[in-house]
């Protein structure tokens, strides 16, 4: 199964051969494990790849309810859906963005920019359906209080964990493919910073028990970024197209006043009135002890506050220089188009008019413009 065309091999193992079959030596471990469930020998194992771990049954009203905690074999898990990603990332790159790349002709920056904004799309959109679905069946948006009622959320339904799996999972592949992609050396640093708060963020929620809030504020910000990359695929088809950054500017802001509102209702008053604030390390309610000191609360709102405050000052910046450049266009396209009507009307008057050559006026055709005697009859 070859994901990439090869105008020549390359020898074995080396840098060229593993950045144009990554994609196929990740299918073969893959289908490796895949078989491995096959036989009964090697199928314990295999499972601890493919399924999420640490499953425990929780007693409810209706029976018992199998529930989910984290620990060390998630790392196995994360390691296997990386190569997955890692799959889907070339079978986008090949089967989609390369077909509409030949078509386009962009330049060097234009085609690496429309090929990460070509991945992220299909990732954001992706994740926002599943993470629509995750927090309304679970019931998290018709039960706000939800989002810190029993905290410290320690047990965890199966589509919830596996979705934090995923979204780790996606999120450090995007690491070798900075490699593999031959990312250009001044995109490095902020594509290093992107992923590494999001890592920050996706490992913060998921060890801290803040699982609920943070499929909120994940569904708030890939929605955001959907629009964001979509806009600039238009963007690069047809440069006279920007309507969908107006679209992602109005998005932007609601979900960032979202996003603070729900970091100042959960933090500062839904988890200061759990019940159960004895320190208890068995039970994973250390987060959850911390918010006894006023002082600790009010410092993570005040990170809260900055970071959004940052977030928000490079929109505006980002919106003011975009609209400084489409008015300089603009005025420039009008004296542009005056310069041309004042030429075309010079012409005009000289056609008209005649000119002048050696101090005697000639017409369009090089005579003297005198006027002809008309013979009597």
């Amino acid at each position: 199964m070859a994901f990439r065309r090869r105008a020549k091999s390359h020898p074995l193992f080396s840098q060229e051969f593993l950045i144009h079959n990554h994609a196929d030596i990740g299918f073969c471990l893959v289908l490796s494990v895949l078989i491995a469930l096959m036989f009964e020998v090697t199928a314990k194992t295999a499972f601890l790849f493919i399924l999420p771990q640490y499953n425990v049954s929780v007693p409810t009203a209706d029976g018992e309810l199998v529930q989910y905690h984290y620990g060390l074999k998630d790392l196995v898990t994360i390691l296997f859906y990386i190569f997955i990603a890692i799959i889907l990332h070339a079978v986008v790159q090949e089967y989609a963005l390369d077909k509409i790349n030949r078509r386009l002709h962009l330049s060097k920056v234009k085609h690496s920019k429309f090929n990460e904004s070509g991945q992220l799309v299909a990732f954001h959109l992706t994740s926002v359906i599943w993470c629509l679905y995750v927090v309304v069946t679970e019931g998290y948006i018709s039960n706000p209080r939800s989002l810190w009622e029993n905290y410290p959320h320690v047990y965890l339904p199966y589509q919830v964990k596996f979705f934090y799996l995923c979204q780790l999972a996606y999120w450090l592949h995007a690491l070798p493919e900075l490699y593999f992609q031959k990312v250009r050396k001044e995109e490095i640093p902020r594509q290093l910073r992107c992923i590494a708060l999001y890592l920050l963020h996706i490992a913060g929620a998921y060890l801290l028990n803040l699982t609920r809030l943070g499929l909120i504020l994940l569904l708030l910000q890939y929605l955001a970024e959907f629009f964001f990359h979509m806009a600039r695929l238009v963007y690069f088809t047809d440069e006279n197209n920007e309507k969908l950054f107006n679209v992602w500017a109005v998005v932007f802001v609601v979900t960032r006043l979202f996003t603070l509102t729900l970091y100042i209702l959960v933090i500062g008053f839904g988890l200061p009135r759990v019940e159960s604030q004895a320190l208890d390390p068995e039970r994973g309610n250390f987060f959850s002890f911390l918010f006894n000191n006023i002082l600790f609360r009010m410092s993570v709102l005040l990170l809260v506050c900055l970071f959004q405050a940052s977030v928000m000052w490079r929109f505006i910046h980002f919106q003011l220089r975009r609209w400084r450049e489409y008015w300089n266009e603009q005025s420039s396209r009008k004296r542009a188009a005056a310069a041309a009507g004042t030429k075309q009307q010079t012409k005009l008057l000289k056609r008209d008019s005649g000119y002048h050559e050696n101090g005697v006026v000639k017409a369009e055709n090089g005579t003297s413009p005198r006027t002809k005697k008309l013979k009597s009859l």
